[in-house]
């Protein structure tokens, strides 16, 4: 009988399964590269923080727009040739983009690299599951695969912080375009040539339903990540971005409920527990949006350096990984799903309320521990859960339009979570400073006692009486601002908490989550 196989004979079974895995972990170099040192790659670019935000958007929006289409390009080409040339072609955007300065250049590599993220995802994904005839297989694939991806931001980061040391930033961006020529290597040594799917032709692509959808998307990020910066809908460019995205998204709609064979199946959105997952995992990303409240007080309030925050970020990556096997455990043993999410929400709210005790002028290591671990294990604890739950109740001829969902529901959630974060933290900022602000005046002996003292401290060091009076009066301003911060973070913290403690509630009553996922009778993989 003629062996349909896409892998050569002599390739063992865990040979496969590892060198797909390998092709996969593309997805953690393209998410983590930049993300991992923000300062450093704005300060690269010359741009402001939220513009490097929006480029992530950027290429996770198109990402998402793009598993629309996806289907049609990998039918179209023989896997191997197919394979190669995208991961060759990945390679060369990321050597690329550490030669661009000009930021304009940069958002098109980033929507390059987005379209080159989701070309060979599902493709892979579908040759792993076929290795994979039990439940508890895919659970483990699932669990090694997406604990790679939360694992990357601090594995990449440790890498930059090291590279930064040694050498320019160029060169980590080299040694990422070289993995690719790996996945290259591997697949070019162990795969045949033969299709593996009925080739259909190109100009069957629904090119309107992508355009549509990418503007959409984009828009929309765009409105998210810079409203709180200009000043939301007092800048008609916001109004003009929201709009924009509002209509395309409208006409996307419109399109697919009249086509024959649409690109995105809305009944879908008919299963209860995919609506549920959608909800659950844009809330689930908002409540992790707080961690980077955590790790910007590390730099700018505790002033810790680089390299030790790369460190301490491991802390948190152990989490992810203590909660990825014990949610592992709980989904073979078959352990209700409602337990599950409990249990995983319940120590994000933990540790909310517990950060919110710990933001204080200095702190040690040893304080943030125990919290920062929990915040991991529960993130890790509901990633694989939500996913399956998501995607396993929905027939596998939707499976595309169910990744969508999943897919959308992180990227909403990350995109919204940093637009709250960043109005939220501006807000209670400004607010705080204010009410702080007037305890430092001629009335308040306290303050100028401190100022005083501080003016003299100065004056002993060599400043004349002005200059250390300005000095003086700038440390304590400086003072009143970290203060305002920590004020801020706490209150943002205890918000988050109580609103966590009513999701559990809710989930708690909710009658429509399923007892156990069926994983192998629905042949689901999705990103």
């Amino acid at each position: 009988m003629e062996d349909k196989s896409i892998f050569k004979s002599w390739v063992p079974k865990w040979a496969i399964i590892t060198i797909l895995f390998v092709c996969l972990l593309h997805s953690m170099i393209l998410l983590g590269v930049y993300t991992s040192n923000v300062t450093y790659a704005a300060s690269f670019l010359d741009i402001e923080p939220e513009d490097l935000q929006f480029a992530m958007c950027v290429t996770y929006g198109t990402l998402l727009a793009t598993i629309l289409i996806e289907s049609r390009f990998s039918s179209f080409f023989p896997t191997k040739n197919y394979l190669m040339g995208v991961y060759s072609l990945i390679g060369i955007t990321i050597v690329l983009s550490g030669y661009v300065t000009n930021f304009s250049v940069f958002l098109l590599l980033r929507i390059a690299e987005g379209v080159l993220m989701a070309l060979p995802a599902i493709t892979i994904r579908q040759l792993i599951i076929q290795q994979f005839n039990s439940k508890n297989a895919i659970i483990i694939g699932f669990s090694f695969y997406y604990g790679s991806l939360l694992l990357s931001t601090p594995f990449i980061m440790n890498i930059a912080v090291w590279f930064l040391d040694h050498y320019d930033w160029k060169y980590m961006l080299y040694v990422s375009g070289g993995l690719q020529v790996l996945n290259v290597f591997l697949i070019l040594v162990t795969f045949r040539g033969h299709r593996i799917t009925k080739k259909i032709p190109l100009y069957q692509i629904d090119w309107m339903s992508y355009f549509l959808v990418l503007i959409s998307i984009l828009c929309g990020a765009y409105f998210f990540v810079y409203a709180e910066k200009k000043y939301w809908f007092q800048s008609s460019e916001m109004v003009l971005a929201l709009m924009i995205s509002l209509i395309t998204g409208g006409l996307f709609i419109f399109k697919e409920r009249l086509v024959k064979r649409p690109s995105f199946d809305f009944e879908v959105i008919k299963y209860a527990n995919l609506r549920i997952g959608f909800l659950l995992f844009f809330l689930f990303y908002i409540s992790r949006a707080t961690l980077s409240l955590c790790h910007s007080a590390m730099f700018s309030i505790w002033n810790w350096d680089p390299s030790r925050v790369a460190g301490v970020q491991y802390i948190n990556g152990l989490g992810n990984v203590i909660g990825l096997v014990l949610a592992a455990f709980f989904l073979m043993k078959s352990v209700s799903t409602k337990i599950i999410f409990l249990i995983g929400f319940s120590l994000i709210a933990i540790f909310h309320f517990w950060f919110t005790f710990l933001f204080v002028p200095d702190v040690a290591l040893s304080d943030i521990i125990v919290p920062y671990i929990l915040q991991g294990i529960g993130v890790g604890f509901l990633f694989v859960p939500l996913i399956l739950f998501t995607t396993s109740s929905v027939p596998a001829n939707m499976a595309v339009s169910s990744g969508i969902v999943g897919v959308s529901g992180r990227f909403w959630g990350s995109t919204v979570g940093f637009c709250v974060m960043q109005n939220a933290i501006v807000f209670l900022n400004k607010k705080h400073f204010l009410k702080l602000s007037q305890f430092v005046s001629g009335e308040n002996p306290e303050a100028q006692n401190t100022i005083t003292s501080t003016t003299q401290s100065f004056i002993a060091k060599g400043y004349s009486a002005d200059n250390a009076n300005v000095l003086a009066m700038k440390k304590l301003f400086g003072t009143i601002s970290k203060q305002s911060t920590l004020l801020a973070d706490m209150e943002i913290y205890t918000i988050v908490g109580y609103g966590l403690v009513i999701l559990i509630i809710l989930i708690a009553c909710n009658q429509h989550l399923r007892q156990t996922m069926t994983l192998v009778k629905s042949k689901i993989w999705i990103g």
